[in-house]
């Protein structure tokens, strides 16, 4: 069972509201809930201040926090998308209710829930301002304290301000992205540490928030599945095609069905299919053609292609049976 918190305030009693924060968190739900194929992927529970009379206090989402950690689970996500704030002590999210910045929910707090957590993987996803400071001992600033399952991704360091853009936080705009394919691997599996790159890519070197992640885990977690870029069967063929992982593959003109340029006309139907296979291996950086720019003039030289650094890995999967 896989079961994800999502939580989202835009309204604030005492301090000024936001705007973005409802919509992320409904965003995140909606890409969680359901992988790509549509089969069941968490069960989500939403919290969202979305007006005064929907308020979300302290208690309320201390209480929500820690009901998510205590059960048993194979992950458990925590996602927020709000107002941060921060004092000596450490960190916290911002309930509608806060007068101060330390009558929200301690960050503190959170990681004590996650260090008793049943559940074997643990995520937390913050959207918020000085979020980076989660899981940072204020009387040792250059350590983390993570225990073992722990993942988590923060919008910006411990001083520096999460923004909104457009109806959602970039950050969340980001994720969003991620999940829905602009992170995945070959499998069509996105994991914390694929969403991480991808941001920290798409944020320029000049923005002012910069993603956090930090995590202590020993296995590959999975938070949405997606239609792989390429089946898995065809996948599967690049150690039929390669015999060893640094092996080329010759090539023809029996593998091109445009001739004109060949010295050799013949038809192979199944080199023409093993072709079209090899050059969706391309487009996903998994084959390279040797000693020319381009597969079709590969084949009409008599010359081959091999695998690139990343074909070579998917290439081990396979040959593992991992795939």
């Amino acid at each position: 069972m896989k079961k994800a918190l999502c939580v989202g305030i835009d309204c604030y009693e005492y301090v000024d509201d936001l705007h973005g924060c409802v919509n992320d968190a409904n965003s995140i739900k909606a890409a969680l809930e359901r992988n790509g194929d549509n089969t069941l992927n968490f069960q989500v529970k939403i919290m969202c201040a979305t007006s005064e009379a929907a308020y979300i206090t302290r208690s309320e989402l201390k209480d929500a926090i820690e009901d998510l950690f205590e059960s048993e689970s194979e992950i458990a996500v925590f996602y927020y998308s709000g107002h941060g704030s921060f004092d000596s002590a450490g960190g916290y999210l911002c309930t509608s209710d806060i007068k101060r910045p330390d009558d929200g929910v301690s960050l503190n707090e959170i990681m004590s829930f996650v260090s008793k957590s049943k559940a074997r993987n643990k995520v937390i996803i913050l959207d918020s301002c000085f979020s980076g400071a989660i899981a940072n001992p204020i009387d040792m600033p250059n350590f983390s304290i993570l225990h073992q399952g722990t993942t988590i991704l923060a919008a910006c360091g411990a001083s520096e301000y999460a923004t909104e853009e457009n109806g959602h936080g970039i950050f969340t705009s980001l994720l969003i992205e991620a999940l829905y394919g602009g992170a995945m691997n070959l499998l069509g599996e996105v994991s914390p540490g694929s969403i991480y790159s991808y941001i920290d890519r798409s944020l320029g070197a000049w923005d002012d928030q910069r993603p956090l992640f930090k995590a202590n885990i020993s296995s590959f977690v999975s938070l949405r599945k997606n239609a792989p870029p390429i089946p898995i069967s065809e996948l599967r063929r690049i150690t039929e095609f390669f015999i060893t992982p640094y092996d080329e593959y010759q090539l023809d003109p029996t593998y091109e069905p445009d001739k004109h340029e060949a010295d050799i006309k013949e038809v192979n139907k199944e080199h023409q299919a093993i072709f079209e296979i090899l050059q969706r291996f391309v487009k996903l950086n998994l084959v390279v053609p040797v000693g020319e720019e381009h597969m079709y003039y590969a084949a009409i030289h008599h010359k081959a292609c091999k695998l690139t650094a990343q074909g070579q890995h998917y290439w081990k999967l396979v040959n593992k049976n991992t795939i």
